[in-house]
């Protein structure tokens, strides 16, 4: 006999899931059985987001994901640095 480990308190069956599947988007992780055997997990988005910021910020190597604002800035600061540099700063390029 296997058996499975249930990482969640709540659970629904796929049969129950479909008749309302917004009832179970919760700040907490629904398992999803399908024949007494987890199919899945399902989350909130803001439970979601949370998860994905978390390993961000665990991860080694960092996501570069600027703004729209701060990407106009970088862009900015970019263009006055080259503007502003000398014939033997640009000969170096």
């Amino acid at each position: 006999m296997n058996v499975q480990s249930i990482l969640a308190e709540k659970t629904v069956s796929v049969t129950e899931l479909r008749k309302k599947p917004c009832d179970y988007f919760l700040d907490e992780p629904v398992a999803v059985l399908s024949n007494n055997k987890t199919a899945g997990y399902m989350i909130s988005a803001e439970l979601y987001e949370q998860m994905v910021a978390l390993i961000d910020s665990q991860s080694k190597t960092s996501q570069f994901r600027p703004s729209q604002t701060r990407l106009a800035q970088i862009a900015e600061h970019g263009s006055a640095s080259l503007l502003a540099a000398s014939e033997e700063e640009l000969g170096e390029l």
